[in-house]
């Protein structure tokens, strides 16, 4: 991973560098981050998280080697070379198996994370903040980090088996909930730079005692609360003024910049304050497959108006039926009734509707409406009013009227935002048509 060692190695020096990590194992989304990085000249940044993908197929059915041998035909297909493809594992550590007792769970974790490493899983980040079946509500910074340094040693002794580039790790224990918060929103509470300052303590000191100097110096990450979040229907903006003394704090930390969760929905300037920040790493996810389920919604409507009700896929109504018949994946999450509920499922910012397009009856009804575009152009008018963007582009001569292709596009508007925050020297050719 020296790209991401020189990465922070720039940011560190003062430029205003940073880069982002879709967190996602849609292969639309897939495809529209590998394509976009092509565009752009940048490196495609992916990761899988442990709940996605783990030894045991984890909700995707797919283990670590899978995912990657599925994310390098796409950049194959695309064209981006493998070289700049960038494989990364988020919240690698117990999360998965947190009913276990903590001995389980992490006998389990370091199988998970070995196996990350050995298909070439080269940035990690270990997240032990978790309790297990056996353990207090919290834990502590000492408990943390001796479970991390466990894991690191797992990862550490798969790369040396494996060979090939050394595993760069983040770690931190300030990690917003995966996929959103679970209730309304209030004020959020900004890390304190004492907390973030004790976290670092707590874990090179367990990496040292864990004979992991090595290791320790390829850490470049610390995850932390920078005020960012977003729930069912809000999204609580980044504002610099109240993350200063936090950024300020890495002046004592010159190897680490912050990695910063649940950064989706952000606007286009506090993306760009994130990373001038020192928030150099941005985590994206439910943002990407919220345009997702835009962009089909939109396509759905157009072949409705084009084909009449009779000739229509059904998709948004394939998905709703599958996630009324199994409500595991929003039950927790959702707690609404009646309309409210109804909204929630299908417009919720966290949008679980992520987890059901992989069912049978969903990819039967895609491949429906893909085909109704397939055998030939919508009329423009009905894609100018659905898809205005698709629909200049489409004008342009830049971009195909078929079903993926204006997915894609949709999508790309949202990494967009981030590639521009990342590296305010995007060329055009990397600028979404």
């Amino acid at each position: 991973m020296k790209a991401l060692l020189e990465l922070v190695r720039r940011h560190r020096a003062g430029e205003a560098a940073g880069i982002y990590s879709v967190c996602s194992a849609h292969p639309l989304v897939l495809r529209a981050s590998i394509e976009h990085a092509r565009a752009t000249g940048g490196q495609a940044l992916i990761e899988a998280t442990s709940n996605q993908v783990n030894q045991e197929g984890g909700y995707t059915g797919l283990r670590p080697a899978q995912f990657r041998d599925l994310v390098l035909s796409l950049a194959d297909e695309s064209g981006l070379p493998r070289e700049r493809v960038l494989l990364g594992g988020d919240h690698l550590g117990p999360n998965a198996w947190q009913s276990l007792s903590a001995n389980e769970a992490l006998t389990r974790a370091g199988v998970m994370v070995s196996e990350y490493v050995r298909a070439g899983y080269r940035k990690i980040h270990l997240d032990c903040s978790m309790s297990c079946a056996d353990d207090p509500p919290a834990l502590s910074d000492d408990i943390v980090a001796e479970r991390t340094a466990a894991l690191c040693a797992h990862a550490e002794e798969a790369w040396r088996g494996s060979g090939g580039e050394p595993p760069v790790y983040v770690v931190g224990t300030e990690v917003p909930v995966p996929g959103g918060a679970q209730e309304a929103l209030g004020e959020l509470e900004v890390t304190d730079p004492r907390a973030a300052l004790a976290t670092v303590r707590a874990h090179r000191s367990a990496f040292v005692a864990s004979g992991l100097h090595e290791a320790w110096e390829r850490v470049i990450g610390l995850v932390v609360q920078p005020g960012v979040e977003f729930d069912h229907d809000r999204v609580v903006d980044y504002r610099p003024q109240k993350a200063r003394r936090l950024s300020e704090c890495l002046s004592d930390l010159p190897s680490l910049v912050f990695e910063a969760h649940s950064t989706d929905y952000q606007t286009p300037r506090a993306l760009e304050s994130l990373v001038r920040d020192h928030f150099a790493i941005l985590k994206v996810g439910p943002a990407v497959t919220f345009a997702l389920r835009e962009a089909v919604w939109a396509l759905g409507r157009i072949e409705r108006e084009w084909h009449g009700e009779s000739g229509s896929a059904s998709v948004r109504a394939m998905l709703l039926e599958a996630m009324r018949a199994d409500p595991r994946h929003w039950r927790k999450y959702y707690h609404g009734s009646g309309h409210a509920l109804e909204l929630q499922l299908e417009y919720s910012l966290s949008d679980r509707i992520r987890y059901y397009w992989p069912e049978p009856a969903v990819v039967a009804a895609l491949e429906r409406l893909a085909h109704a575009f397939a055998a030939g152009p919508p009329p423009m008018g009905l894609l100018s009013q659905y898809l205005p963007a698709a629909h200049a582009a489409v004008r342009a001569g830049t971009l195909r009227p078929r079903m993926n292709d204006l997915v894609i596009h949709h999508i790309r508007q949202v990494l967009a935002q981030y590639s521009r925050a990342c590296d305010p020297h995007t060329t055009e050719e990397g600028n979404v048509s």
